[in-house]
């Protein structure tokens, strides 16, 4: 029989083993195949906090990303839900990945299932060739990393061309987010006039359809602010802009949830739109938070690769103007690293 102190030690350790191996249980990410509205291809990579559903039958999409059993953050076309093949391009929403400049080789219609293959703790989506009209040759495909604990998602994008001529593009990641919220951009830092800031430090990029007196938009001293209203009222339903950010982040705030995402910002690059790594878009239903890589020439057979990592926050306090952003979001942002 054990003594009563070595019982008392035996308990203590047992419990300290239970206690780990629940943790370990609870930090797992699992995989699973799943059929998701329509779609009997998708894959749920979950760690018990947030899950992501990937398609496969067509993209890849990362269609839904948000707190196990809250509502997705993503933005989804209803209309185009379990949709494969034919010529017409659609968007599905999501997160998805494009090659920038914006042309009619952009909306390639990506109807077809995708390959998936995981290694370790990765799971990659590979797309098949575009090799129909407007493709020009172009592999494109996700990495997708969970972390065991919390939110932190990386998603590598590779984009290689298989093609048999170089093209000058950059990759162009693009996230369609629910509706009802805003995203909010910063500014290069601002310092006064001096002889050290004779140049200008960044740029903003105007399309046809940008009215910067839309009430949608907020500018302020440090930061942009852009919403997602369902019935704007201004001349234009669209509304876009991009900017250089040197911070290489970006936020959406909705009902007290903030996605974050960051992207490597490479200084001295040559960035699409007349220079710009960061853009935002929306339109009644959705808004877009959108990073770009460096503008290169992609010779036949070389790969770019593009890396976002996204964290999503809960209990987040509303507001408005620049303080708020200092106040609520950039914490956050400082954690998100």
């Amino acid at each position: 029989m054990l003594g009563p102190l070595l019982l008392k030690r035996y308990s203590f350790v047992l419990g300290c083993i239970l206690i780990f191996l629940r943790m370990t249980a609870a930090a797992a990410v699992t995989v699973d195949k799943v059929e998701y509205h329509g779609w009997k291809n998708a894959y749920r990579i979950s760690n018990g906090t947030v899950q992501l559903i990937v398609l496969a039958d067509v993209g890849p999409r990362i269609a839904w990303y948000g707190f196990v059993g809250q509502t997705n953050e993503f933005y989804e076309w209803k209309d185009q839900a379990g949709k494969t093949g034919g010529n017409e391009y659609r968007s599905y929403g999501g997160h998805r990945l494009w090659a920038s400049p914006e042309t009619e080789h952009t909306y390639f219609p990506d109807n077809v299932h995708v390959s998936v293959t995981r290694t370790d703790d990765t799971v990659r989506f590979t797309a098949p060739m575009e090799n129909t009209t407007p493709g020009v040759g172009l592999q494109k495909e996700m990495e997708i990393r969970l972390d065991p604990q919390g939110t932190h998602v990386s998603v590598v994008h590779r984009i290689t061309n298989r093609g048999k001529v170089a093209r000058e593009m950059a990759s162009w990641a693009l996230t369609q987010m629910e509706q009802g919220g805003r995203a909010v951009l910063p500014f290069p830092p601002k310092e006064s006039w001096n002889q050290e800031h004779l140049l200008p430090e960044g740029v903003m990029a105007l399309w046809t359809y940008t009215d910067l007196s839309d009430p949608r938009w907020t500018l302020g001293r440090n930061y942009l602010q852009l919403k997602a209203d369902p019935n704007p009222t201004g001349k234009f339903k669209e509304q876009m802009t991009g900017i250089y950010d040197p911070a290489g982040w970006g936020a959406y705030f909705r009902k007290g949830h903030l996605f974050v995402k960051r992207a490597t910002v490479e200084k001295g690059a040559t960035y699409p739109d007349f220079g710009c790594n960061f853009e935002t878009y929306t339109e009644p239903g959705f808004l877009e938070l959108e990073t770009l890589g460096p503008l290169r020439e992609l010779r036949p057979g070389a790969t770019a690769l593009h890396v976002e990592d996204w964290w999503l926050f809960k209990d987040v306090p509303a507001g408005e103007g620049d303080d708020w952003v200092d106040r609520a979001v950039v914490p956050l942002v400082n954690q998100a690293r």
